[in-house]
């Protein structure tokens, strides 16, 4: 097997790791990045910092692990999806990258979300999604607009320094709005809409497939070798699945970060764009994704663990091993709205049942169980065929072995616990890099890691977190109509 590089573009950080020969992480540098906020609603990162910073790590690689590095035979490339990065003439940027969580073209993506949107792209044109962005500088920056000769994302500029080659991936493009997801095509409809055409668009290539070589004058810089192999790449949480193991329908993955995302393959396109589920193209091909999101998972227990001025994993760990059945409290995670299944940005948080015999305990167990039923919805808005028998946990919610009893049962899901390590979205890109340097298939490559421990439901606690859920699913209709801001406001 070859030694491979992963790069992994986050929004705060660019992550490099090196994969041996025995397919496990070797060495690794990161570099962080920083977000401008210039305006309310608004976050940009300057695309030169993305360049900065990997000629950093590979600096860095290179000195620490220069063997290693002078060995690897593929790229893989994992970023932030959505981020509209506008290239010039000169195939620099013209402008700060708008970023995945910019509101700034909410006007524009209402706009565009309507019946023909959502058939051509399977999804809700959401503000984050690349699409309005251009929308948006059309209308308030025409200058720059004029001047655009292509339209790329985080990672696909990346590429760019480091091959030449302006191509995109299927599964970071299925988050622009331009994509036909199900044709795994550019959509010329949804490009005209946004007055643009395929001539502003990237080539298109799968994840495990080549994308371009490195430049020689790159590669005698830092030491790699020749004609190294830089692969289709992933957006990040596709990329995340790859290094997972989460490769063929039935499997799926359960990330407890600050949002929550629970990932299921799929064999065939079935969208669902009503629930607010995200379909988009896997980064292997002929399979697709779904994946449902809830805006305040770990971040819930974080806000619980600021206002009781108690820190997450003591809330968490007073509660003991064996999961309690639901009490009467309940909590709606609402704390930044909520996206699947009600992609409301107005909706928010909280608690009803409270007494005055609510004790820390119960409030913790409340945000857990909330966080599980919100997993939950998720679950239900997917599509039957891409229901997984089992979902890898990764997050830092998945420290929890209470949580993730907790979310088994209520889930009716097997979650498995990998082993420590970094199984990530890197490791994913590493993994891509292999497939497009050796031609192997993915389904070889993308293994499961080790795992540590297996959760299961609890057949006896099954039906009282049915009836919970009910109650739970009752409330949003209530809160909603309460929550939402006036006209005057």
């Amino acid at each position: 097997m070859p030694v491979t590089l992963g790069l992994d573009l986050g929004t705060s950080s660019l992550k490099a790791l090196i994969v041996g020969e025995d397919g496990l992480p070797l060495a690794s540098a990161s570099e962080s990045l920083s977000v401008e906020r210039p305006a309310f609603g608004w976050s940009e990162q300057n695309p030169e910092s993305w360049i900065v910073a990997c000629e950093a790590v590979l600096a860095r690689l290179g000195a620490e692990h220069g063997e290693a590095l002078a060995a690897v035979e593929g790229i893989g490339l994992s970023g932030h999806m959505h981020g509209a990065t506008l290239i010039g003439a000169d195939e620099g940027p013209l402008r700060p990258c708008i970023l995945w969580n910019d509101t700034r073209a909410a006007r524009q993506a209402a706009s565009l979300d309507d019946a023909q949107a959502r058939r051509i792209t399977g999804n809700i044109v959401f503000p984050g999604f690349t699409a309005p962005k251009l929308d948006w500088v059309r209308a308030n920056e025409p200058e720059i607009f004029d001047k655009v000769s292509a339209v790329l994302l985080p990672k696909d500029y990346l590429r760019l320094w480091l091959t030449g080659e302006k191509v995109s991936d299927m599964s970071d493009a299925a988050g622009t709005a331009w994509l036909d997801t199900g044709a795994r095509d550019w959509s010329d409809r949804m490009l005209d809409r946004t007055h643009l055409s395929r001539s502003h668009m990237p080539r298109l290539v799968e994840g495990t497939e080549a994308s371009g070589t490195l430049r020689a004058g790159l590669a005698e810089r830092f030491g790699l070798r020749k004609g190294v192999t830089v692969a289709g790449g992933a957006g990040d949480n596709a990329a995340s699945a790859c290094g997972v193991g989460v490769s063929e329908p039935g499997s799926g993955f359960l990330s407890l970060g600050t949002s929550g995302v629970l990932f299921t393959p799929s064999a065939g396109y079935h969208p669902a764009a009503d629930t607010a589920i995200h379909t988009f193209c896997h980064a292997i091909p002929g399979l697709w994704h779904q994946m449902g999101v809830t805006l305040s998972a770990a971040g819930s227990i974080e806000w619980l663990s600021g206002l009781l001025q108690e820190k997450p994993a003591a809330l968490t760990g007073a509660l003991g091993d064996t999961v309690a059945e639901p009490g009467r409290l309940l909590f709606l995670p609402y704390l930044s709205g909520e996206r699947t299944p009600h992609n409301d940005a107005d909706i928010r948080g909280v608690f009803v049942g409270l007494e005055a015999g609510t004790s820390r305990a119960d409030m913790t167990r409340a945000v857990m169980e909330g966080v599980a039923f919100s997993m939950r919805d998720c679950l239900e808005a997917g599509a039957a065929s891409s229901r997984a028998t089992r979902l890898v946990a990764v997050g830092a919610g998945a420290r929890s072995a209470y949580w993730l009893q907790l979310m088994a049962t209520v889930l009716e899901t097997e979650i498995v616990l990998p082993e420590a390590g970094d199984f990530g979205a890197a490791l994913g890109a590493a993994r891509l890099g292999r497939c497009a340097a050796t031609g192997e298939a993915a389904a070889s490559v993308m293994t499961m890691p080790p795992i540590a421990r297996t959760f299961e439901p609890s057949s006896s606690q099954v039906e009282a977190f049915e009836d919970a859920y009910r109650r739970y699913r009752a409330l949003y209709p209530a809160l909603a109509a309460l929550t939402k801001p006036t006209a005057a406001a």
